[in-house]
């Protein structure tokens, strides 16, 4: 993990050209890697809301499978990257507890796409997210964060069909902790993004 996590981005400052800024939302279950994506793609230091979890969480949120989490976002992780010179992405970090679901609505408003980011040892948690942006009519992609410890290797055929995701929906493999991993999640939903915009071009 440490030298993926070394990985760090340059600090870059936003340049003065810069006059279009896309709004970028990461949901998903609780401790599925949402922070650890938005630092790892960050160009500038992320800012995170996250707290220490305490024993009062304990029978409130689900931490099944988590034994190493220590910490929970309590709003939400904001960072930035830039695209060209122009054209920047600013992405939200949903956070992943039910208790804290009432503020996804809110973080959806002015998005132009979103990646749900699934933990397959968790799967059932990414149906939430998926049922969300369904109902806003909000276009996404799915990316399926790959633990150390996942000894389960289900295909993305499989997924697909446990998510019962359209065929239209892209499905990809990342390693969260990984910038690069992540740069491509967003390439493929801004891909994505790009090809339903040409789509509606062409329809009469």
């Amino acid at each position: 993990m440490d030298s993926a996590t070394s990985e760090l981005p340059a600090r870059v400052p936003l340049t003065d050209a810069a006059e279009t800024g896309l709004k970028i939302v990461i949901v998903g279950g609780f401790g599925v890697g949402k922070t650890t994506l938005v630092r790892s793609v960050s160009e500038i230091r992320p800012l995170n809301t996250e707290e220490v979890m305490t024993q009062a969480g304990v029978g409130v949120d689900e931490t099944a499978g988590l034994t190493t989490k220590t910490t929970t976002t309590v709003a939400f992780d904001f960072g930035r990257i830039s695209l060209t010179d122009r054209v920047v992405l600013y992405l939200f970090g949903a956070p992943g507890q039910e208790r804290f679901w009432f503020l996804w609505d809110r973080l959806f408003s002015g998005t132009l796409g979103a990646v749900v980011l699934v933990d397959i040892r968790r799967m059932s948690e990414s149906w939430y997210a998926i049922d969300r942006l369904e109902h806003h009519r909000t276009p996404f992609v799915v990316a399926v964060n790959r633990f150390d410890d996942d000894i389960s290797a289900f295909s993305l055929d499989e997924i697909r069909q446990a998510l019962s995701l359209p065929e239209h929906i892209p499905l990809i493999n990342c390693d969260a902790r990984v910038r690069s991993s992540g740069k491509n999640v967003l390439i493929a939903l801004v891909d994505h993004l790009y090809e339903l915009a040409m789509a509606r071009e062409l329809t009469p």
